[in-house]
């Protein structure tokens, strides 16, 4: 799950992002007539992804496993950086420069709208389209620009609301039952909700998960056009405000990223813990004060369960590959049964549906069908070219709201400002 997380962290510098994919945005050269050259090529490639940090070193068995039948295709396996904007920045490089010495590479989700617009990926159409039959959708949504298919999802990732199940019956479905819920933790003498809301890439993922639940939303499909300046935006942003406001989710909230919400839950501090699914095994160790106290469900939304973010990466290739069919058949194979299960076996949360039923993975990770629930209510962060500029916009200001700096309205209407001057 390290390697998901880091999709959730990769903004520690958002500036420096900001700045080079502007750059990037305006400059001249495309790699648009890249995309109908060599595809038909066969013949050895190299996969590109960040540091396989998984216990079981998930990325080398897949290649070893896809080398093993194709003795005269084999996949070299290009391991970059463990930090996720180094691993970013490396890619931008080479694929800017039309290097073809990287033929598929993987894309934390964000990233795929950007390389996409700048004409950098080969379109998944035609012949080189992929069977997306048992493929969770929103994981195709996240591969998809301006209504085109540019990557193949390959592992996901969805947030779920960790719950103390010896002080309560059962999980909130809605904002309004958690907040009645709060009760208890007052009674208990414990905060009630801990999640991710210092000003960094965390706070963009909780804001989008509450906006979204209540039916906003933040660029139309152009991935340009800003449209979080709506009622439902509005009702979103006002329930984190108010719950901030009222001391149900507390201050000291607004310094916390993953590891000390993490942190505050398994001391037994926080009645609920919005967070990823690698916190589960944590909280189940002996360190834990609430190992055997908790459950997981999917997050709460307005009328029922609500919305996730989509974490993960996509697998998408380069469009100067000189190698194209083989690396078509590359992301088929990521995308099959056997690698995917490996990848779930070592808690890489897959995207083929049927896995999170299977009863050889649920009964090493019992959160399975809930995550999967979680995933498939799940919506991809805005899918932009000008990604990091957007969630500048989107936790700068929802910061504001939260720290009563600003207020809804005005949070509201300076978001859509900025994500307007992100794509202008």
């Amino acid at each position: 799950m390290v390697q998901i997380s880091r999709a959730v962290r990769r903004a520690a510098v958002l500036a420096t992002a900001a700045s080079l994919v502007t750059l990037t945005a305006c400059s001249s050269d495309s790699g648009s007539d890249s995309t109908s050259e060599n595809l038909d090529g066969r013949g050895p490639i190299t996969y590109v992804e960040g540091k396989d940090t998984t216990e079981t070193g998930v990325v080398r068995q897949i290649i070893d496993a896809w080398n093993a039948e194709h003795p005269d295709e084999q996949v070299t396996f290009k391991e970059q950086s463990n930090d996720a904007d180094q691993a970013h920045d490396d890619l931008v490089q080479h694929l800017q420069a039309k290097q073809s010495d990287y033929d598929v590479v993987a894309l934390d989700v964000p990233w795929t709208a950007e390389f996409a617009a700048k004409g950098w990926l080969q379109p998944l159409t035609g012949e080189f389209a992929v069977d997306n039959t048992g493929i969770l959708p929103a994981t195709v949504d996240s591969a998809t620009y301006n209504g085109t298919q540019y990557a193949a999802p390959k592992n996901t990732n969805g947030g779920l609301l960790y719950y103390r199940s010896d002080l309560l019956p059962a999980a909130p479905k809605t904002w309004t039952e958690l907040a009645a819920a709060c009760e208890v933790a007052k009674t208990n003498n414990i905060d009630c909700y801990a999640g991710q809301f210092a000003p960094y890439e965390g706070l963009t993922v909780n804001t989008a998960e509450v906006i979204n639940a209540f039916g906003g939303s933040f660029v139309g499909e152009d991935g340009k056009t800003p449209t979080v300046d709506s009622p439902e935006s509005r009702a979103g942003l006002q329930v984190l405000v108010d719950n901030f406001k009222n001391g149900d989710i507390p201050a000291q909230d607004t310094t916390f990223k993953e590891p000390e919400s993490q942190k505050a839950f398994e001391d037994g501090k926080a009645l609920f813990l919005r967070n990823w699914p690698y916190v589960y095994a944590n909280a189940e160790k002996d360190s834990s004060a609430v190992k055997g106290k908790f459950a997981v469900a999917p997050l709460p939304g307005k009328d029922g369960i609500g919305t996730s973010t989509l974490g993960g990466y996509n697998a998408a290739i380069s469009a100067f590959s000189e190698n194209k069919a083989t690396a078509r058949d590359f992301l088929t194979f990521l995308q099959g049964e056997q690698a995917q299960r490996i990848m779930a076996m070592d808690s890489l949360p897959p995207v083929r549906a049927a896995l999170y039923d299977d009863p050889e993975i649920v009964a090493k990770y019992p959160f399975m069908p809930t995550l999967k629930v979680s995933i498939e209510n799940a919506v991809p962060r805005p899918v932009t070219p000008f990604y990091p500029a957007v969630s500048k916009a989107v936790q700068d200001n929802a910061y504001a709201a939260i720290k009563g700096e600003k207020s809804v309205d005005q949070a509201i209407k300076d978001m859509q400002s900025g994500i307007q001057s992100a794509g202008s």
